[in-house]
């Protein structure tokens, strides 16, 4: 360990990574940098900054990446459609390559030899920060206290807390029956009654949504406009990817849409029950596939929903920062230079209906072909008898020779 002269600490100033501060200090006897991101989970961020300085801290970073997160990292992976096991949006997963980028660049800049996180021995977070940081800095070190200390649960936490004069704040005067972790995408539950996969969540869990039972009776109409793949525009309002996020979680949130509750796969190879509130990223999802179902060639958008499982799985892996990622994020933006136009939605007790959708410059939709009216002569119907006796052979072979 002596070795480790300074490590660049992942601070939320929360229980864990406050015992954590404290315990790199003791037993690495080294000298502590914090960093804090703020990518939207709506918190104050200056309790942060004074436990770090009460602790000794000299070298404090909390850093506004809200809008990095949005345009660099959430932006790009909506424009795969990506879903992770058909429901998961990939909240946590995403955010974990920007605080992993930001670590390893603290790091170099102040001369750090090591980063330290708080991701347990058990979770994907632990392989996500870790995977990012080496493909950044090959040769730093990293420190996950969970993987080394035997304080291994909340109870023993506090004690140490205590015992090291350590403040920890209780909200309403108890704990918090979940694990939750927040970004302007997403917000996440685990632990406690939720580890039981038959328990229903209670009503009371949920932060950002209303329950769709008590979402008004008259639905809200959302208009998004598109421009390579990504919104622009909401109601004719230009707003900046991160505005975009903080205004559809509060207008689809407020209509019930957004809540998940699923079993998932971890990476490290166990299943998983979480609950998840995702408004913005529900909407942007349909939204998204309604302009590609106007302006996407067929066997593009067929190609991009065959690639997708794979990308989704890598961002859930931790393989941002990978060059097979990359490979795929060149394609996948690549085919949204035709994606322009406008979406609209209808948000109506926790459902989002595409109500419309038009593209003036990138549709390849034509109403004198697909019409069931007269069309002029600009499709020949005789046509298809020949298409669908070709595209028939095969079978009609193998039938003839009873197979």
């Amino acid at each position: 360990m002596s070795d480790i002269k300074k490590v660049v600490l992942a601070y939320s100033g929360g229980l864990d990574t406050s015992v954590i501060l404290k315990w790199l200090q003791d037993v690495y006897d080294c000298e502590v940098v914090t960093f804090t991101a703020d990518i939207g989970q709506g918190e104050e961020l200056d309790p942060a900054r004074a436990k770090a300085t009460a602790a000794g801290i000299k070298e404090i970073y909390i850093d506004d990446l809200r809008e990095e997160f949005a345009r660099d990292f959430v932006f790009p992976m909506f424009r795969a459609n990506t879903i992770y096991e058909g429901e998961y949006l990939l909240g946590t997963s995403i955010a974990r390559p920007l605080i992993a980028k930001r670590l390893i660049e603290i790091a170099n800049e102040t001369g750090a030899d090591a980063i330290s996180h708080g991701a347990t021995g058990k979770g994907n977070d632990q392989v996500r920060f870790e995977l990012g940081a080496y493909a950044l800095r090959p040769d730093i070190k990293v420190i996950a206290p969970w993987r080394e200390w035997d304080l291994n649960s909340r109870q023993k936490l506090l004690d140490y807390a205590e015992q090291h004069g350590i403040s920890v704040e209780m909200k309403k005067g108890k704990t918090s029956p979940y694990s939750m972790d927040a970004n302007s995408l997403h917000i996440s539950y685990e632990g406690r009654i939720l580890e039981n996969p038959w328990t229903e969540p209670e009503e009371d869990m949920w932060r950002w949504t209303v329950s769709p039972e008590n979402a008004p009776d008259q639905a809200t109409y959302v208009e998004l406009t598109y421009q390579n793949g990504d919104i622009v525009a909401i109601d004719d309002v230009p707003h900046t990817p991160h505005q975009v996020m903080e205004k559809l979680n509060k207008i689809a949130g407020a209509n019930g849409v957004g809540r998940l509750d699923i079993v998932e796969n971890r990476y490290v190879g166990m299943k998983s029950r979480g609950c998840y509130e995702t408004p913005a990223g529900t909407v942007m999802l349909k939204a998204h596939r309604a302009i590609e179902s106007l302006t996407l060639d067929r066997e593009v958008a067929h190609l991009k929903d065959e690639l997708m499982p794979r990308y989704a799985s890598l961002i859930y892996n931790g393989y941002w920062w990978s060059p097979e990622r990359a490979l795929l994020q060149t394609m996948i933006d690549a085919s949204q230079a035709n994606v322009n136009g406008k979406v609209r939605v209808k948000l109506y007790k926790g459902n989002v209906v595409v109500v419309g959708r038009a593209s003036e410059t990138n549709s390849l939709f034509d109403e004198n072909i697909a019409t069931f009216e007269e069309d002029g002569g600009a499709y020949n119907q005789k046509d298809a008898e020949g298409f669908i006796k070709l595209n028939a052979l095969r079978m009609r072979i193998a039938a003839k020779k009873g197979r």
